[in-house]
């Protein structure tokens, strides 16, 4: 499989680009500094920016699937990104797309016509990051794209132990954190497994 990873050298990001790597598949990362990335024979890094057009483009333009672990980064990368990768997949007639949320974007519990963030299950005071992830998952639902959003409540650093819990939409009862590792893992195997096909998935332990 051909395989673009955006925001290959955060902490999720560069973990699913080590298991892509190590199961074989063509991977393509593009990152504003190369020098954060390790070479190897089956990856392509390409710098660039994922909020220019013409480097999304260029991208996107080779690969199966799109991975996007682009975080917030305190600004308004996630809105300003998802159009542009969006479009370069349909100019590609690339379907399938995978990003990395929060679980404030998911379905409240307690107040089920809000999103987690917008009620009270919120503890964060500042739901600018929330905002960020809720436009991208407006964008997506509005495309014709195969996508998936992982929304992992609090993400500790952490090795994956497997035994974690999803649920489409909302956050598993009782879930309060979730790690980097089981996070990323399980974001990987859902690019080809398409159990969440649409959906949002709440992950957590």
């Amino acid at each position: 499989m051909r395989m673009l990873i955006l925001g290959a050298t955060g902490r999720v990001g560069s973990v699913m680009t080590k298991l892509a790597i190590e199961d074989g598949h063509d991977v393509t990362v593009l990152v504003r500094d190369p020098s954060k990335v390790s070479e190897h024979e089956n990856l392509t890094i390409l710098q660039g920016d994922a909020c220019r057009a013409e480097d999304i483009q260029r991208a996107v333009t080779r690969n199966d699937v799109v991975v996007s672990a682009l975080n917030t980064g305190g600004a308004t990368t996630l809105s300003d990104s998802i159009p542009l990768i969006i479009e370069a997949m349909e100019n590609s007639g690339i379907r399938r797309v995978v990003t990395i949320g929060t679980a404030g974007i998911l379905q409240s519990r307690a107040e089920p016509h809000l999103l987690r963030y917008q009620s009270s299950e919120s503890k964060r005071k500042l739901t600018r990051a929330a905002e960020e992830h809720e436009i991208v998952y407006q964008q997506l639902q509005a495309s014709a794209l195969d996508w998936t959003i992982v929304c992992p409540t609090y993400l500790p650093d952490g090795e994956a132990v497997g035994n974690y819990r999803t649920e489409a939409d909302r956050l598993p009862e009782g879930g309060d954190r979730i790690s980097v590792g089981d996070t990323a893992e399980f974001a990987y195997r859902e690019i080809g497994e398409r159990q969440y096909v649409g959906a949002r998935v709440g992950i957590a332990y």
